[in-house]
């Protein structure tokens, strides 16, 4: 802990300030190779390199807010082929649907609403998605944010941990709209401390 005290006091965070969970976003670098070395040791801003070990269960992060446009929804749209009249025409979702208004398709606020706590872990790796649930509608101009919690983790392979998360998107002022579970499979930093640990 005492690591990660003098990294978050040196990178600006009062002791007052800390929670259970030091920050680690903004303060590890990648070391890539492939550039100056004194650029190189800069901290990464917006990335982790967080390993399983690193990955504090029970943590609890909340997004920026994003308001959907009708040019996001839109182009998310064209982009999938995805024409279904709730989503793009004003004329039926106004006078047969069931809202009186347009939708933002369920795919697009389950893309932004991840897309609002990604990291950007270079050990981490997608493994699925499970109990992916539309909960509310979501219309043009709400306003979402995103509460990921780190739910568990165990681990899987000999050289990757599974960890799971939730991400509970919200819109407007706190109306629950998706639920969702991610996993991930993240790289162990000392994989011989999981030798006859692993399920596979």
């Amino acid at each position: 802990m005492a690591r990660e005290i003098a990294e978050a006091t040196s990178a600006g965070w009062g002791l007052a300030a800390m929670t259970d969970f030091a920050p680690g976003i903004g303060v590890s670098s990648t070391h890539p190779k492939n550039m100056p070395e004194d650029h190189a040791a800069l901290p990464v801003w917006n990335a982790e390199n967080w390993f399983y070990e690193d990955w504090p269960v029970g943590q609890k992060i909340r997004s920026l807010r994003r308001t959907i446009a009708e040019s996001d929804s839109h182009l998310f749209n064209m982009l999938v082929t995805d024409i279904h009249p709730y989503v793009q025409d004003q004329m039926f979702a106004e006078s047969e649907g069931i809202f009186g208004k347009r939708l933002v398709a369920g795919a697009f606020v389950f893309s932004a609403g991840l897309g609002l706590v990604a990291t950007n872990c270079v050990n981490a790796f997608s493994y699925g998605y499970d109990k992916l649930r539309f909960i509310k509608p979501v219309f043009l101009n709400d306003t979402i944010y995103t509460i990921r919690t780190n739910l568990d983790k165990r681990p899987r392979y000999e050289e990757l941990g599974l960890i799971r998360a939730s991400y509970e998107v919200y819109k407007n002022e706190g109306e629950l709209v998706l639920y969702c579970e991610h996993l991930q499979t993240v790289k162990y930093q000392n994989p011989a401390d999981f030798v006859g640990k692993t399920e596979k």
